[in-house]
């Protein structure tokens, strides 16, 4: 059985609850090496059989079964999906784009920007400016249409800098 399959309920397949939804998370629970041990597999072949898991790990198939559910419903685990070459997906153009924003106006401005098209990644962060966000578009074109109508569009949004991505690398371990 893929992880994916494992949980039952509504955080199957799916982001695990948080403060983004309002719904808290329990607290966390210690992680023991086991654990550590699964995640990593997990991270690396997200599509890894439960027998495959345990096997690897040492321990039943039922131990594996339940700590894979028990990261997930802990939110450890935030979902299962897929790596994306985002140039091979038609998405060639991809940039970072910091914003400066009104004070406390975050949750809206999170709100807008994940409707984005080709949002990959916000961050509220620290420093000269206030949010980091990361888009993949089809071309340069597309990118300026998202930067000056869509997001300068946005009236908390006081200004932006793009920063065209000209060569990735995803340090997730590869599968």
């Amino acid at each position: 059985m893929a992880p994916e399959q494992m949980a039952e309920g509504p955080e199957s397949g799916a982001l695990a609850e948080g403060p983004e939804s309002g719904v808290p998370l329990p607290p966390p629970r210690p992680l023991d090496a086991i654990d550590l041990d699964i995640l990593q597999m997990l991270q690396a072949d997200g599509r890894a059989s439960i027998r495959s898991v345990a096997e690897r790990v040492h321990v039943s198939r039922a131990n594996a079964y339940a700590r894979i559910n028990r990261l997930v419903e802990d939110g450890v685990i935030r979902g299962f999906g897929a790596r994306v070459n985002h140039e091979r997906a038609g998405q060639g153009t991809s940039a970072y784009i910091t914003l400066k924003i009104v004070q406390n106006s975050w949750r809206t401005v999170r709100e807008q920007l994940r409707q984005l098209p080709g949002a990959s990644h916000i961050a509220l962060v620290g420093g000269d400016f206030d949010v980091l966000l990361l888009v993949h578009t089809p071309d340069n074109r597309s990118l300026r249409e998202l930067v000056l109508t869509r997001l300068q569009a946005i009236p908390e949004v006081l200004s932006t800098r793009t920063l065209l991505v000209f060569e990735d690398e995803d340090l997730e371990p590869q599968g």
